[in-house]
This record gives structure tokens, sequence and C-alpha cells, in this order.
């Protein structure tokens, strides 16, 4: 088993003959707020295109951080993911090339009324993968930055990715609400895409002075022996900082333990294939 410096416990088991999917699309999903789903999608993207690989992400959350957090004006806009959803531009056409190696398909706040636009709409929750399929082979890994509910926007994150990534703040609350979007997964599973597995539970905001975090992730582990990251994302303030700046956390503060906590994550998603 590799050893990650942030992490401890058991790796995620693979199947050893599986053939790597080329373009592997992650939704990072959950619908708590707070949990560290942008931080982890923004970081985690930038920490694979260090690791040589081409990566597209999309911002699926109205609020837009993961666009703003790139740096990326949000209202010099012209298209964004609400196009693609809404109008069914060509995902294509709204990706912007940022500095920092990866690709972004944009969000702006005008996504906060496609749930409402969805309901009645043709196909309204394949919109999304038809969009991105036809990207698959340009890129290595595509991960969704997801809004924190379990509606129609991400509804199609679930039905367009390979696999979720499930963010978990290591707090009191960490399960809860995880068997409700345990059973969202299983329902999209059967219902609209069958592929979709659980890529895997990215604990989050570590602090191991606590005993509150070790207890957390013990108890994590127990549910999900087999899908808990070895690494484990600590509290970090230049994670925090780095945002505001417009910048990914290896841009920021290459050598904070933000960064080398990311990076070892990257590696642990690349190693299980």
């Amino acid at each position: 088993m590799i050893k990650y410096p942030y992490g401890q416990g058991m790796a995620l088991k693979t199947d050893k003959k599986a053939v790597k999917v080329l373009g592997k699309i992650i939704a990072v999903a959950n619908q708590k707020g707070g949990v560290g789903k942008t931080t982890t999608s923004v970081n985690l993207s930038a920490a694979l295109v260090q690791l040589g690989k081409r990566v597209l992400l999309i911002d699926c959350d109205p609020q837009g951080n993961a666009t703003s957090g790139l740096g990326i004006d949000k209202d010099g806009l012209e298209l964004s993911i609400y196009d693609v959803l809404i109008n069914q531009a060509e995902l294509k056409n709204i990706i912007i090339k940022t500095e920092f190696g990866l690709d972004m398909a944009p969000s702006v706040m005008d996504l906060a009324g496609a749930e409402v636009e969805l309901v009645e709409a043709e196909d309204k929750l394949y919109r999304l993968q038809k969009a991105v399929e036809g990207l698959r082979e340009e890129y290595d890994y595509v991960l969704i930055d997801c809004p924190p509910s379990l509606g129609h926007v991400t509804l199609n994150a679930l039905t367009a990715a390979d696999s979720v990534m499930l963010p978990l703040q290591c707090e009191f609350y960490a399960l809860e609400g995880l068997s409700q979007l345990m059973s969202t997964i299983q329902m999209v599973r059967e219902q609209f895409n069958a592929k979709l597995q659980v890529e895997g539970l990215v604990l989050t905001m570590y602090d191991s002075r606590t005993n509150l975090s070790e207890q957390v992730v013990a108890e994590v582990k127990e549910h999900f022996p087999e899908k808990v990251y070895c690494t484990k994302i600590p509290r970090n303030v230049r994670l925090s900082e780095a945002p505001s700046f417009g910048r990914t956390i290896f841009a920021y503060a290459a050598s904070s333990k933000g960064a080398q906590a990311y990076m070892c994550l990257a590696e642990e998603v690349v190693d299980n294939g």
C-alpha cells in the first residue's frame, strides 16, 4: 500500500483488472454546505494538472465560488453552464482556459433559476450528460462542483458522472444527511445512470489536535471502511485565503499543508484509477 503523509488507514480498493476510463467524470457532491466541496473541486483539479493530467472543472453551483476562486470575472461572462443546461449551448463554447493549466466551465447566479426552469424541460436530467460526453476524450478528468442541494442541477451532475466524491467535514454532524445523499445516489444508479459509483469520501477540516476530528474519522471509517481516502484535508488558513485572491492553493501557497494534502489526494485519485 502506498503511504500518504496526510493520511492513515485503509486505501480505497480498486479492481486491478479494470481499464482506466479516458476522461473520467467525477461529481463532487454533498447537500450540506460548508463541507469543502468547492475547495476540493478547485484544488484537486489543480493538483491533477500538476500531475500532468488534462482537467476540466465544471462549476454547477449558482454561487459560482469555483469560478471566482479561479480569478474569473462572473460579470463579464457571455455564456455559462446555465446556457448549457437551459439553452443547450455547446459546452465547448463556454470553456475558459485558466492561468493554472486547467479548463473551467463557469457558473453565474442565473443558474439558481435553472431548478425551476428544468422542471418542465424535456430530458431535464440528461442535459449535462449530453453536453460533457462530446468532450470526454479531450480530458483525463472532468470534475463537477455541485450545489449544496439535491435538486435538478445536482441530479444532472450525478447522471453525467462516472463517480461521486463526497467531502465530509470533521465535525460533529459529519454523517448527518449522508444517508439521504446515498439514497439519492442509489436512485440515480437505478433510474438514470447505472454506472455511477462512489469514488470516495474525503475528510476535510481535519485537526489532529482535537479528539473530535479523530472520533469523526473513526466513525466514518466504521460506516464506509473501504471508501475513505487515506488523505485528510487539514484546517489550513492558506486554503481559506487563496479563493479571495482568485488563486488555487498551488499558485497561492505551494508549500502549505493544504497544498501538500491536495497533492496527496490527487495521487490517491490517480492511483485508484
